[in-house]
C-alpha cells in the first residue's frame, strides 16, 4: 500500500541535533516541510557521503522552509559519536534521528527485518504531516540531494498552485501543465 497522501503515523524518538539530544515526533513534522532521509546505519561507508551531501545542500532546504531529518536504526548516542568522529557527518546541522526500536523504519516501509537496518528511503512531507513523495531503493545506491531539492520545489509548487502539474525534469520557474482533455494525445 502506498504511503503517498497519507498522514505520518504517531511516533516519538530522540535525535542528536546541534550538540544536544532532542525529542522528535510526528508533531515535529507539523508546520513546515520535512524531508526524512532513511539510511541503513551510522558508521558505514556510503551513508556519510549522503549526510555530507545533505549538509552541503542544507541552506537551500532551509530557504525552502524545510527541515531535513537523517534517520537510522542506531541510537541518538551513536549519532552523537558519529557526528563527532566523521568529518562528513560532522557537517550536519540537522537532526540525526535514532530509531532503535524500528518504529519509523517499519512505518515508512523501509525496514529490513533480517538485518535490523533500513533501506535508503526519502520522503517529503508537507506542513500538515502528509507524505507527498516517497523514494525507496537498494542500499548500494546513494542519493543526490539536488534531486530531492527539485522534488521538494515541485511538491511546494503544486501545493500552492492547485490544478497544475510539474512535467518530467521540471525545475523551479519552468512551465507547468494544466491537465485537460485538450492535452490528451497532444504531448
Amino acid at each position: 500500500m502506498s504511503l503517498i497522501n497519507t498522514t505520518v503515523q504517531p511516533f516519538s524518538t530522540t535525535a542528536f541535533h546541534n550538540g544536544k539530544f532532542v525529542p522528535v515526533s510526528d508533531a515535529s513534522l507539523r508546520g513546515e516541510w520535512s524531508v526524512l532521509v532513511f539510511m541503513p546505519a551510522a558508521f558505514t561507508f556510503n551513508c556519510p557521503t549522503e549526510v555530507e551531501d545533505a549538509a552541503d545542500n542544507y541552506a537551500e532546504f532551509q530557504k525552502l522552509g524545510a527541515e531535513v531529518y537523517i534517520v537510522t536504526t542506531d541510537t541518538h548516542f551513536s549519532h552523537k559519536v558519529w557526528h563527532e568522529t566523521s568529518p562528513a557527518v560532522g557537517k550536519a546541522k540537522f537532526p540525526l534521528v535514532g530509531d532503535p526500536i524500528h518504529a519509523l523504519t517499519r512505518a515508512f516501509g523501509v525496514h529490513i527485518e533480517e538485518e535490523g537496518l533500513a533501506l535508503r528511503g526519502t520522503f517529503i512531507i508537507n506542513p500538515d504531516g502528509v507524505i507527498k513523495t516517497a523514494e525507496i531503493h537498494d542500499n548500494a545506491i546513494a542519493r543526490d540531494m539536488k534531486e530531492t531539492l527539485r522534488k521538494l520545489k515541485a511538491a511546494q509548487f503544486v501545493a500552492k498552485n492547485p490544478g497544475q502539474v510539474c512535467p518530467a525534469k521540471w525545475n523551479d520557474g519552468a512551465k507547468t501543465l494544466t491537465p485537460s482533455l485538450d492535452l490528451v494525445g497532444k504531448i
